[in-house]
This record gives C-alpha cells, sequence and structure tokens, in this order.
C-alpha cells in the first residue's frame, strides 16, 4: 500500500467515523474503486478504527475516566457486599447498560465472515443498500419526538435496542454512530446523552473488533509494511479529534436529516453503479 492511499483513507475514517455516513462504508467505496481491497484491506480498516479510539478518548476523557472510577468502586462495592441494583447512579448505570449492549454483538460474532464478506467482495451492491437503510434509520430519527433521557435514566431495553442497532452496522455502509445514535432517540435519549452513549459503547466494541481482525491477520501470515499503517493511525486519530467537534455542532443543530439525504443519494449512485460494472463484467476503477 502507498503512503497516499494510507493518508487518504486514514481522513476518509477520520472524518466519517463521527458523523452518521458509515465509515466503513467510505473505506469499502475506497477500496472497491482503486483495488485495495483484500484481507490486507479489511486489516488496514481495524488500524485506522484504532486510530479514530485515540480520538475518543480525548473528546470524552472526563466522561470515560468517570466511568473507569466508578467501575472499581464497583468491583469495591460488590465484593464487599455494598452493591444494591436500585441503589445506582448515573455512572454506574451506564456502565451496567453499555456492557448490556456490548453484549448484543456475542452472538453476531458467529456471522463474523458473512458481514466481512461484503466488504471485501468486488462489488458494491451491498453497500449501496445499506446506506439507503442509513438513510432511512436517520430520517425516521430527525422526525421521533425529541427526548430527555440522561445517562442514569437509561433502561435495560433501551441498551438491548441500542445493542441491536449496532449489530447490524456490521454491515459495510450501515452507519455505526448513525444507527446508535437513532436508536438512542427512538428511545427518548436526550441529543447529548445519545452522541455520548453511541461512541462511548463503540469504544469496546470497535477495540474488540480490530483485535480479531488482527488476530486473523496473524494466523494466515499476512505481511505488510509498517509504515503505511503507523501513518494512517496518526493521521485517523488527528483527523478524528477535529470531526469530534462537528458532532457538538451536530447534537446542537439537529441536522440528521441532511446526513440522511447525503447517504440516500450515495446509496443511490452506489447501486446504479454496480449495476454498470456488473453489465460491462468488471469493476469501474481510478
Amino acid at each position: 500500500m502507498k503512503i497516499i492511499d494510507a493518508v487518504f483513507q486514514a481522513i476518509i475514517q477520520g472524518l466519517t467515523e463521527f458523523l452518521p455516513v458509515s465509515s466503513s462504508g467510505h473505506l469499502s467505496l475506497y477500496q472497491h474503486f482503486t483495488e485495495n481491497y483484500g484481507d490486507g484491506a479489511l486489516t488496514f480498516s481495524a488500524i485506522l478504527h484504532l486510530g479514530t479510539l485515540v480520538a475518543v478518548f480525548i473528546a470524552f476523557h472526563d466522561t470515560i475516566w468517570a466511568l473507569i472510577k466508578e467501575f472499581f468502586a464497583l468491583v469495591k462495592d460488590i465484593f464487599t457486599g455494598k452493591f444494591k441494583w436500585k441503589e445506582r447512579n448515573s455512572e454506574r448505570n451506564m456502565i451496567f447498560m453499555l456492557i448490556i449492549s456490548c453484549a448484543v454483538l456475542i452472538p453476531f460474532y458467529f456471522f463474523k465472515d458473512f458481514f466481512e464478506g461484503f466488504a471485501e467482495d468486488s462489488s458494491i451492491m451491498a453497500e449501496g443498500v445499506c446506506f439507503i437503510y442509513t438513510a432511512i434509520i436517520l430520517m425516521l430519527s430527525d422526525m421521533c419526538k425529541k427526548g430527555n433521557k440522561k445517562a442514569g435514566d437509561i433502561t435495560v431495553n433501551d441498551a438491548l435496542t441500542v445493542g441491536f442497532f449496532q449489530a447490524v452496522a456490521l454491515l459495510p455502509g450501515v452507519s455505526r454512530s448513525g444507527s446508535t445514535i437513532s436508536s438512542g432517540l427512538f428511545t427518548g435519549f436526550s441529543r447529548e446523552t445519545a452522541v455520548r452513549y453511541s461512541f462511548i459503547l463503540g469504544i469496546p466494541a470497535i477495540f474488540a473488533g480490530c483485535i480479531l481482525e488482527v488476530k486473523d491477520a496473524a494466523a494466515t501470515g499476512l505481511t505488510f509494511e509498517p509504515a503505511p499503517y503507523i501513518i494512517g493511525f496518526v493521521v485517523a486519530a488527528i483527523v478524528g479529534v477535529c470531526a469530534i467537534k462537528m458532532v457538538n455542532w451536530l447534537v446542537k443543530s439537529d441536522k440528521f436529516k441532511i446526513f440522511a439525504y447525503y447517504t440516500a443519494i450515495l446509496g443511490v449512485v452506489v447501486i446504479i453503479i454496480s449495476i454498470i460494472e456488473k453489465i460491462i463484467g468488471h469493476p469501474i476503477t481510478f
């Protein structure tokens, strides 16, 4: 992989990870049109996701640190017999709900190869359909009544709902942030709570996925030049920090509908291109 390809993909990842437009879908399109798909491309995507996770830690360090401290307090209460389910503060409640949302992903692990197949194949029809799905849920979330649930108000059913929507987002073209934020809004989260819960929820989910991909790559003996991977990681982290500022604007201005239009148009264009490619018998590349 060339350095310039690594930089372009890192910029795409950093910008689209935090906007409800599907970073995996955009990376899949870039890799398709530049013929950078396959096992190596999937592993590189995992490294880029790790870079954007660094941006999440920087942007939400206060909340993450509060959750870490509360986690150790929770462990202490459990071992000393002081833990009571009904006496949870907002941080402790959020910890439990995050665990429940993440647990929903476990059954989908057995279908990992199925989801990865869409990202690695030479067709982009699935990505186009998934972009349209993302547009639909973004439009519906923009139309739903505004909620006011904070971290301490999240219920088990809310966590299960968000977790299921996150699992569907394993498909390339389905936005993880768009899915989890939208599902949070569907269940009555406030705008700020939905965004914060979505990004913090992505930490264990994306990190676990990255570890699995790196493990699989090592098992197959896949080799690669370290420079593009290191540069991609750093660029994705830097761009991600800048892009998070746009999330604050998204929360305040309630602009999901704009991204719904964008993903809908993109989905239609991608489907048309995939049909043309099928007719001519080979991918369109640049």
